[in-house]
């Protein structure tokens, strides 16, 4: 009796060994990811050292100026003042350890990315003046997280509902309508954006070209929103259409494969409510690949973040990342790309922990 009843527990300890062993080989992997990802970026922004040699010159300039234009300075001597010139310049580059060799100082900016000490810009600025890359970066980071949340959520439940629905009329005109339009989503969401500003903003001007709200913003709450909403219509319709139909087609695939099942077949033959059979036998069971499917559309939809936001002049990081390549400015192009880095492994993390609750075997599979 006591061996029966340990059994429920034992089970139970042995699927949180199991997921909590997934989950750890999940952060290692995706941690290497982003570390091999962030100093890549490291190599190239800074091509291979060039941006330093480029730095250390703009240094001995700028102290040069400061001098220079300082009245405590201007008894000293030529002499005396190029001196001080260059034992201030020199203290700057070793408090940047500019003097040391560009693989120790790669390795540096990479723990510095990783631990989010991202610096200081050396153009850019906030909206409020701060020139700590963290600062900049979070300040428009909401913005990103808005329009590309609401968009993941919308495409996701949308594609569910609907594939759900075509594969009850399997064949019929609206469900070869939709498929037929699958081949749309090959072509990215700015480039659908680009026509939707054409026809929104110019030919019919309905919608707003870009921007996130008016100018000046609304003083009111509710006409804040609204101004908001208008202007986020564009954006989302872009990446709804370049990811809707694709996700429909592979959606209604699952769902159409399990309805032949033989355990839906049986409850059919039970007599069960057509509902009670989607939710339980065919919904459920093809979670596990919807979840995949929907991370590699994610995937997709972050990689072109960048440009649509440039698109729309959208206030987020794929705009503030053209700006910082525009101006050069090394240190918010690390940043940008690692808090890019970052949303992504999180996302891709989660969406990871879904489908091992979701599918046992996956927790199996991690624990041999």
């Amino acid at each position: 009796m006591t061996g029966t009843a340990a059994a429920p527990a034992r089970g139970l300890l042995r699927d949180i060994r199991q997921l909590v062993l997934f989950t750890s080989k999940r952060l290692i992997a995706l941690f290497l990811t982003v570390l091999v990802g962030v100093y890549l970026t490291i190599l190239i922004a800074n091509m291979g050292g060039q941006v330093d040699e480029l730095r250390l010159v703009q240094i001995q300039s700028t102290v040069a100026e400061q001098v220079r234009a300082d009245p405590a300075f201007f008894d000293m001597s030529l002499q005396e003042r190029n001196e001080l010139i260059e034992r201030q310049a020199q203290f700057e580059v070793e408090r940047l350890r500019l003097d040391q060799p560009f693989i120790v100082r790669s390795v540096d900016y990479l723990q510095q990315a990783i631990r989010l000490d991202l610096g200081r810009a050396e153009h850019m600025h906030s909206d409020r003046g701060a020139r700590e890359v963290y600062w900049i970066i979070v300040e428009r980071l909401p913005a990103t997280l808005l329009l590309f949340g609401t968009a993941n959520l919308l495409v996701f439940f949308t594609s569910v509902f609907i594939a759900l629905g075509l594969s009850r009329r399997y064949g019929s005109a609206l469900d070869r309508s939709v498929i037929a339009l699958a081949p749309t989503s090959a072509a990215p969401g700015w480039f659908y954006g680009i026509f939707l500003i054409l026809i929104f903003a110019f030919l019919i001007p309905v919608l707003p070209a870009g921007g996130m709200v008016d100018v000046p913003p609304p003083e009111g709450t509710l006409e804040y929103a609204a101004s908001l909403l208008r202007h986020m219509l564009l954006p989302l319709a872009a990446m709804f259409i370049s990811t809707i139909f694709i996700s429909i087609y592979s959606w209604r695939t699952f769902f159409l494969i399990h309805s032949s099942e033989d355990y839906v077949e049986m409850a059919r033959a039970k007599g069960l409510p057509s509902r009670l059979i989607e939710q339980r036998y065919i919904l459920r069971p093809t979670l596990s690949p919807i979840i995949t499917s929907f991370a590699l559309m994610l995937i997709g939809l972050w990689s072109g973040a960048i440009i649509l936001e440039q698109v729309f002049n959208w206030p987020g990081l794929g705009t503030l990342l053209f700006q910082a390549i525009g101006h050069r400015d090394t240190p918010v192009i690390i940043g940008t790309v690692v808090i890019f880095a970052y949303l992504l492994a999180i996302t891709v993390f989660l969406l990871d922990i879904l489908y091992a609750m979701l599918d046992p075997r996956v927790r199996v599979g991690a624990g041999r």
